[in-house]
């Protein structure tokens, strides 16, 4: 089976895997970094929410989120807010920037964000959000999207009066994330209600919530006949993600990363940083990666302690390597036994038990 591709306009998805819009985590430099690691099995990548307050304004905060390297292309920008006016505004900065896709959080359950009414709040003005949608559809001529949840609460699961609302105002597709408003992100996401808006729609609707493997998003695939499937928290700490699901979906063994293959991913994603930010703002980024990728890896704890210590990104990655020397580490990825530090069988140097 291989994953379908879907078309948002004259955007073509290819395959229906998005990375979905993380506050704080898909920023420019980590979306390169799943674009490094996947490669082409992302058929979408999408940006952080960003305030049509802040663009309008021309805050440099919300510029800079905007902004994006030609190599993650096709890319969405994400904007979130509640007033019709300013987010046509917004949507028009965002197709001067060169996106192929502007987004509309309808999501986001923060309660900073829903008390202002914009995210998941929108959901409670299904009037309002028909107002935005009309005038910022017709103030550009890229596509617009939008991701909502299911409904503010339980008792009020209005995604299907939502999807017509998204048709009839000329947005191209729809993502969903299977939990309400209320819930956050506890219990589990309703693929169900994904799977009966896909039945109906008359655009693409793409399916978000609790894809953590391979084998979760060739489930739902099965499960809803949904055009896409959006990954986001399974990205955070596996950006090899999306290479995997391809592999799964056309019947070959998930391609599963050596620890070389991660150190050299937390490597460039360094780069990526300094690139994009002051050099003051990459440590803390690097940080929060390297510990992510690392979980596994014989001596994380020790590994985590040394390099929290330090603000330095090029002495964080020495000290990644100087720690994978002392225990063999990329010798045993050589050796083949990868699999058996996967399963916590830690053959430990003896140089590295007399040191």
């Amino acid at each position: 089976m291989s994953i379908p591709a879907f078309d948002i306009g004259p955007v073509h998805v290819d395959p229906g895997l998005l990375l979905a819009p993380m506050s704080g985590v898909t920023d420019s430099p980590f979306r390169r970094l799943v674009k490094r690691c996947s490669g082409d099995a992302v058929g979408l990548l999408v940006s952080e929410f960003i305030s049509i307050e802040g663009l309008t304004r021309k805050i440099m905060r919300s510029q800079i989120r905007m902004m994006f390297h030609p190599e993650e292309r096709p890319v969405a920008i994400q904007i979130f807010g509640s007033d019709a006016d300013l987010m046509a505004e917004a949507a028009k900065i965002v197709e001067d920037s060169g996106a192929e896709i502007v987004d509309i959080n309808c999501g986001c359950p923060a309660p900073k964000v829903v008390k202002r009414g914009g995210g998941a709040g929108l959901l409670q003005n299904l009037p309002r959000l028909e107002k935005i949608l009309e005038k910022t559809v017709s103030a550009v001529s890229i596509p617009v999207t939008v991701k909502i949840r299911n409904g503010w609460c339980s008792e009020s699961l209005n995604a299907m009066e939502t999807l017509k609302i998204v048709e009839g105002s000329g947005a191209q597709s729809l993502a969903v994330h299977g939990r309400t408003r209320i819930q956050l992100y506890r219990g589990e996401a309703d693929w169900n209600i994904i799977g009966e808006l896909a039945s109906e729609s008359s655009i693409p609707i793409i399916g978000s919530g609790d894809v953590l493997t391979a084998a979760d998003a060739r489930g739902r695939f099965e499960q809803t006949g949904c055009a896409g499937v959006m990954i986001g928290r399974g990205a955070i700490t596996n950006p090899w993600i999306f290479r995997q699901i391809v592999d799964e979906m056309e019947g070959r063994e998930a391609f599963e990363p050596t620890w070389r293959e991660k150190i050299d991913a937390i490597e460039a994603y360094r780069g990526m940083l300094l690139d994009f930010y002051p050099e003051k703002v990459a440590p803390g980024r690097l940080k929060m990666m390297l510990s992510r990728l690392i979980k596994g890896i014989p001596g994380a704890a020790d590994i985590r302690r040394d390099c929290m210590r330090t603000h330095d990104p090029f002495e964080m990655l020495e000290l990644l390597t100087a720690h994978c020397d002392r225990f063999g580490i990329l010798d045993m990825d050589s050796a083949g036994i990868s699999e058996r530090l996967r399963r916590r069988e830690f053959p430990v140097p003896s140089s590295a038990q007399a040191a």
